[in-house]
């Protein structure tokens, strides 16, 4: 596993959700498309964990949160950009998604969730807010950010 392929990994993913709109039709399709107990998500965990293990994902850490954005959005990633974060029991810092984004939920202790959500996709709309929060464990979870938007707040409480 490299960089470069774990790109290709994503943009198979990034080419098929690129023109729909970031709604829960859309986390229903991901969760169809690409199960949590499916041959694509299985490879995209094991990449993902890989590039933990290896250094080039995850390579930051504040909070208790380990973090990194490992592309920018780009046109080999449809204009997605791709985070990776690893959190276990803690919620991150509240923020908004101006354009949407789409969650794949990868669950290290067996259990463990996303905002309440179990291992699969979920997606938020464009204009949606979030502390993400992760329970009952660990978890990695990948972010994909329609032109890399995100914006931090000083919020303190969550919000949906």
């Amino acid at each position: 596993m490299s960089p470069s392929h774990f790109q290709a990994l994503i943009a198979r993913v990034t080419e098929r959700v690129a023109q729909r709109p970031l709604d829960q039709d859309l986390a229903d399709w991901l969760n169809a498309e690409y199960p949590a107990d499916g041959p694509a998500f299985a490879e995209l965990s094991d990449a993902c964990r890989t590039g933990v293990k290896e250094g080039w994902l995850c390579d930051r850490e504040a909070g208790g949160i380990r973090y990194g954005r490992i592309f920018k959005a780009l046109p080999e990633t449809h204009g997605f950009s791709v985070d990776v974060v690893s959190m276990s029991d803690i919620a991150g810092p509240h923020h908004v998604h101006p354009n949407g984004e789409i969650d794949l939920i990868m669950p290290v202790t067996q259990g463990a969730t996303f905002d309440g959500h179990p291992a699969g996709w979920c997606v938020y709309g464009p204009g949606s807010a979030h502390r993400p929060t992760v329970a009952n464990g660990s978890a990695l979870i990948l972010y994909l950010l329609p032109e890399g938007a995100i914006q931090f707040t000083k919020q303190d409480t969550a919000a949906a």
